[in-house]
């Protein structure tokens, strides 16, 4: 009989966990991706909508970050996050006031609470005094906005916006510095912890906004 390994297996990269467990994993995407045009304005409105009350106002998760991070390694790192994240902000909320008001799908509606809770979710994981936390919170949001982009940049173009190359660091220079950070391993575990938890909350939203479609799909 073979012997049976005790160690663990190891973590996948950081890139390719964000894109096993992160937005590229939701199946709201997956179905937006096999078909756009079954999107309704309504649906756009939503998408536009509850990203921007996520990830919409300032400072954001990456600027929190900034301020609890002393490593003068991550620093270009974050000043390029930062300036990139601020871009973005401004693309979203020209694509909500683009999309128009949402509509509730139903009288008890929770939706915009439910992602209102989630932003404050975010803020005290980016404000965390645990080394590497809010760190490994603003790898994973870099990361999975090149799920999101593309996606944004779809709905521009159906608002008749033209949408403009983002700017925030690439997939590389993000695995880089992750690996060159998590050479202790308590900041590996709060990096994880950080990464795990961004993911956590944009699957959430993909699956509150597919539950508004179908809701109103139903109806």
């Amino acid at each position: 009989m073979p012997e049976t390994s005790l160690i663990p297996s190891a973590r996948p990269s950081l890139v390719d966990h964000v894109a096993e467990h992160g937005t590229q994993s939701a199946s709201y995407i997956e179905t937006i991706e096999s078909d756009f045009t079954a999107l309704s304005g309504a649906d756009i409105a939503d998408i536009a909508h509850f990203l921007c009350v996520l990830h919409g106002r300032h400072p954001g998760v990456v600027d929190h970050a900034a301020t609890k991070t002393a490593d003068v390694v991550a620093r270009e790192w974050l000043v390029e996050a930062m300036d990139g994240f601020s871009a973005e902000r401004a693309f979203l909320t020209t694509l909500t006031v683009a999309a128009g008001p949402i509509s509730g799908v139903r009288t008890e509606d929770q939706s915009n609470a439910t992602v209102l809770a989630q932003r404050k979710a975010l803020e005290m994981l980016s404000q965390s005094d645990r080394n590497g936390c809010a760190l490994g919170a603003s790898f994973a949001l870099v990361l999975d906005w090149q799920a999101i982009r593309p996606l944004l940049e779809k709905v521009a173009v159906k608002l008749s916006i033209e949408p403009r190359k983002a700017i925030l660091p690439s997939a590389e220079a993000t695995r880089v510095l992750n690996t060159e950070l998590s050479q202790s391993s308590a900041v590996e575990r709060a990096i994880n912890f950080g990464v795990d938890q961004i993911l956590t909350q944009h699957r959430g939203l993909w699956q509150l906004l597919e539950a508004r479609k179908n809701a109103r799909n139903a109806s």
